[in-house]
């Protein structure tokens, strides 16, 4: 399906020369429509170091690069055509303030008054510091934030061998980055913040907090206001009936509890109103079953009539190198 897009930015064979990362702005469909975007395709090029580099350019995380091209190397070789996973469906959630989706690492923003959602792609807690699934609001606006490491975050990293100050102050080397919104959850322990390693961004690597790539945190943390509704839901099923009777599934690997667990073939939880979707008629239950194994991280049509395309052969908008979203990023626990 065409959809029309905000075109802000053309990536050409010089793509290797862009280092920021880039907001992604989609115009919002209509209510009874959640289906955004459209999946790109991208040639590595010699000088791309990694997934995270290359995730970094079209603003998505490195897992959901590996979910989209299933046996991609984390350093795959140059003339490798890779699938950027640009197409989504909205969570089935209200369209309003900041939803984070822990399963698809990705930061949903609906600016009031605005037509447009804003996505960004996170890192969140590892295995046993999981990022709580809650309901809550932005508490605190804090430029220049200071870093104080809980003990726990001290005793992990003396048995690294690395001995934590008692603060960090706020700069450059600062963990949290530029910019930080404490949510108001728990003892106000958990932040959307930036971070001085952005190869982190895209994967599970924190204490509990959702970390941001520099720009999209300084972009995110210039519009919210303190006050902004916040949920955070863990779903790595979402399922879509669009207007023109159009049915689509998007699958998630789950996360994980225990690192060793295999996430491609460990079981999930599948939403409450999955059932009735997949036993209606006008649904193919086989390409249901392929989705459901295959783990791309994108939509897949599963409408019973469609023949053409499959979870292994993503729909895309252009041949190469093409941004069919991109708008870049401006603005004035760990």
């Amino acid at each position: 399906m065409k959809r029309a897009f905000l075109i802000t930015l053309v990536l050409t064979g010089v793509l290797g020369a862009i280092q920021t990362a880039r907001a992604l702005d989609y115009p919002l469909p209509p209510q009874g429509s959640r289906l955004i975007g459209q999946n790109q395709t991208y040639t590595v090029q010699e000088g791309d170091r990694n997934l995270q580099a290359i995730a970094r350019r079209f603003d998505t995380a490195a897992m959901l690069i590996l979910e989209a091209n299933n046996t991609i190397a984390p350093v795959p070789k140059a003339g490798t055509l890779i699938t950027i996973p640009t197409q989504l469906l909205l969570p089935d959630v209200p369209r309003e303030g900041i939803v984070v989706n822990l399963a698809e690492l990705r930061l949903y923003y609906f600016p009031p008054g605005e037509n447009i959602v804003q996505v960004y792609p996170i890192g969140i807690g590892l295995q046993g510091l999981e990022t709580p699934v809650m309901e809550t609001r932005v508490g605190q606006k804090i430029p220049n934030p200071t870093w104080t490491p809980t003990v726990g975050i001290r005793k992990r990293s003396l048995e690294r061998g690395i001995t934590l100050p008692p603060v960090v102050p706020a700069g450059p080397n600062n963990p949290l980055g530029r910019f930080a919104l404490r949510l108001a959850y728990g003892h106000g322990e958990y932040l959307i913040h930036g971070t001085n390693a952005p190869d982190s961004v895209g994967l599970r690597v924190s204490s509990g907090c959702i970390r941001m790539n520099a720009p999209d945190i300084q972009a995110l943390f210039a519009r919210v206001k303190s006050g902004t509704p916040v949920k955070i839901i863990n779903e790595p099923v979402k399922f879509a009936v669009e207007p023109n009777g159009e049915r689509y599934v998007e699958v998630h690997r789950p996360l994980s509890q225990e690192e060793e667990q295999n996430v491609q073939t460990m079981p999930y939880v599948l939403p409450v109103d999955f059932t009735p979707f997949r036993e209606n008629k006008a649904v193919n239950d086989e390409r249901v079953k392929k989705a459901l194994h295959r783990r791309a991280g994108y939509p897949v049509p599963v409408s019973a009539e469609r023949t053409t395309v499959t979870a292994d052969a993503p729909a895309v908008e252009s041949a190469q190198n093409a941004s069919p979203v991109n708008r870049e990023a401006s603005s004035v626990t760990q």
